[in-house]
């Protein structure tokens, strides 16, 4: 295999990482959060502990919307330039 192209794929699977941990973040916090508080005051209402995180990874897809899509446009720029260069 090509070295640029194990580099591209070693750059996906970080750009992977790096866009998911915005929601994923908020989600983690928001569901701590409300268990905390479902644990004081002893109401386990599943869907208590549901709607916040869905709420929180939205507003941090919201936040976070025009980093990722510069992030993942910049990649697959990269990805085009190096089809072109290895003639692909």
């Amino acid at each position: 295999m090509d070295l640029a192209l194990l580099a591209a794929a070693r750059e996906a699977l970080l750009l992977a990482l790096l866009v998911s941990a915005p929601p994923l973040v908020a989600a983690l916090l928001a569901g701590l959060a409300a268990g905390v508080l479902q644990a004081a005051t002893q109401i386990q209402e599943p869907s208590l502990s549901a709607l916040p995180r869905l709420a929180a990874s939205f507003g941090a897809l919201a936040a976070a919307g025009p980093w990722i899509g510069a992030r993942l446009v910049r990649f697959a720029v990269a990805c085009l330039e190096l089809a072109h260069r290895t003639g692909t």
